[in-house]
């Protein structure tokens, strides 16, 4: 099958990814094998590919957010059938016994592994996953609408909720790509006042045709104070300026597996009067079905710059670049 590797990780323009030949994974116990039809384009591919993620085996296949049908199913499984359309995320497996696992907290098992990190991603024709860890995917979506829910969708939905934002409550959105755009509506659907500050004119107008109440520079204020905020922009300097932007008792969660340095803080200005700051670690599986629970009741408006598997090394060329309004995709038969 064909499959893109991460070989020597470079910057994205200098092409990391390697266009390869590679076997037809097959499925082992307790796993299925997906033809993929669509898989998301994250930024953590992009920090894996350029090396700010070290890669855990070598030739790496990334890709994460995978929509795929059953064509191949592993001893052990029940409930599965071939032709059965399911989706991967990033949370591949942990140990089920840690302290963290067993307090519901699988996102923080010191044992997990994730999908295109620790085994080949879906930038590839064919994935293989555990059965328990694969996704039942709501319809009324197309398979390139799916994808970006599994990893995008998940993670956002997770930091809004580690974000605390109150019922009715102020939204500060820093950075707006493929998460941040269905966090957004996830928290209107909510009854938030939702403002978007990024430093993308294209991102700031979807902002605003999906009822952000306003859209401005990565750096400027908000027209009000905030009651919560989320930073997907992986930008250090970025904290701060969302610091300031809360009311008291304002939380600032940081979704992400990379951020650069985050410069001094100062405790009166940045964190006095109970405001908090949160990171986001990966996602439980029970973050994952409560938000497709979500996207199946309300439908999510998913925008989708496709590109054909040929060319998965200029998704993320384009996506260093800022150029992918909301989510890039990535199809195998296109």
């Amino acid at each position: 099958m064909i499959g893109w590797q991460v070989t020597t990780p470079a910057p994205a323009a200098a092409r990391p990814l390697r266009r390869a030949v590679v076997p037809v994974p097959e499925p082992a116990a307790g796993q299925v094998r997906l033809q993929v039809v669509a898989c998301g384009v994250c930024r953590t591919d992009l920090h894996l590919a350029e090396g700010d993620l070290r890669p855990r085996k070598p030739g790496t296949i990334p890709g994460h957010e995978i929509v795929g049908y059953v064509d191949s199913v592993g001893s052990g499984v029940d409930g599965v059938a071939v032709g059965d359309r399911l989706g991967v995320a990033w949370l591949r497996e942990t140990d089920g016994t840690c302290s963290y696992c067993r307090r519901g907290a699988e996102n923080l098992c010191t044992a997990s592994r994730y999908t295109g990190w620790d085994a080949d991603g879906g930038y590839a024709e064919y994935a293989v996953v555990r059965a328990d860890y694969a996704y039942r995917l709501p319809g009324g979506y197309s398979d390139g609408e799916l994808a970006p829910l599994l990893c995008a969708g998940i993670v956002g939905f997770r930091a809004l909720r580690r974000a605390e934002l109150p019922s009715g409550g102020r939204l500060g959105i820093y950075g707006f790509g493929a998460s941040a755009h269905l966090a957004a509506q996830v928290a209107l659907a909510q009854g938030a006042r939702v403002h978007v500050m990024t430093r993308s004119e294209a991102a700031r107008r979807l902002a605003l045709s999906l009822g952000a109440l306003s859209a401005s520079g990565a750096y400027d204020a908000p027209p009000e104070p905030l009651d919560a905020a989320l930073l997907f922009a992986p930008v250090g300097d970025l904290v701060p300026v969302a610091l300031s932007a809360l009311n008291r008792g304002g939380t600032l969660s940081v979704a992400g597996i990379h951020l650069s340095d985050v410069p001094a803080l100062n405790y009166q200005r940045h964190l006095f009067q109970e405001r908090s700051l949160r990171s986001t670690t990966a996602n439980t599986r029970a973050d994952g079905r409560e938000f497709l629970e979500i996207a199946r009741r309300h439908h999510l408006a998913v925008t989708v710059t496709p590109y054909p598997l040929d060319r998965a090394d200029e998704a993320l060329i384009d996506l260093a670049a800022d150029r992918v309004n909301g989510a890039a995709v990535v199809f195998p038969s296109g």
